[in-house]
């Protein structure tokens, strides 16, 4: 049977649903998807010069300056903004820009991404002591 964690969020002391909830994964992975696909067009149309393959290196620039830059301001990527989430702290307050870059470096890893706590949190977030949540 197990042992029952109660639901994702609660050992942070998140709501189980609606507004300041753990963002589900699915919104997550979609995030994600838009952000990468406007680094490489804007890669591919403004830096790579009709590179196919230069373009996704310089993506990765583009994304970690995007990431670093939305994130540390305003709590979200233009993915997460469109899709309803935002990217807080553990105590709920905004992320600070060193805590900003290291998520990112570690997202653009993919690695850290994959591996999850029992909250739903990535190693990214773990680290960065960061928490994806619903708006």
């Amino acid at each position: 049977m197990g042992a029952d964690f109660g639901y994702r969020g609660k050992r942070l002391g998140l709501p189980e649903e609606g507004p300041g909830a753990i963002a589900p994964v699915g919104r997550r992975f979609g995030a994600i998807f838009i952000d990468w696909s406007l680094c490489m067009v804007i890669a591919y149309g403004l830096l790579a010069r009709g590179d196919q393959q230069a373009a996704g290196n310089w993506a990765l620039g583009v994304f970690l300056l995007m990431s670093a830059l939305t994130v540390g301001t305003i709590g979200c990527t233009p993915g997460k903004r469109l899709l309803g989430l935002r990217v807080v702290s553990e105590d709920g307050g905004r992320l600070g820009f060193g805590r900003v870059v290291v998520r990112t470096v570690l997202l653009l890893l993919v690695i850290p991404a994959l591996v999850w706590d029992r909250d739903g949190r990535g190693l990214h977030d773990r680290l960065g002591r960061a928490v994806q949540v619903r708006v």
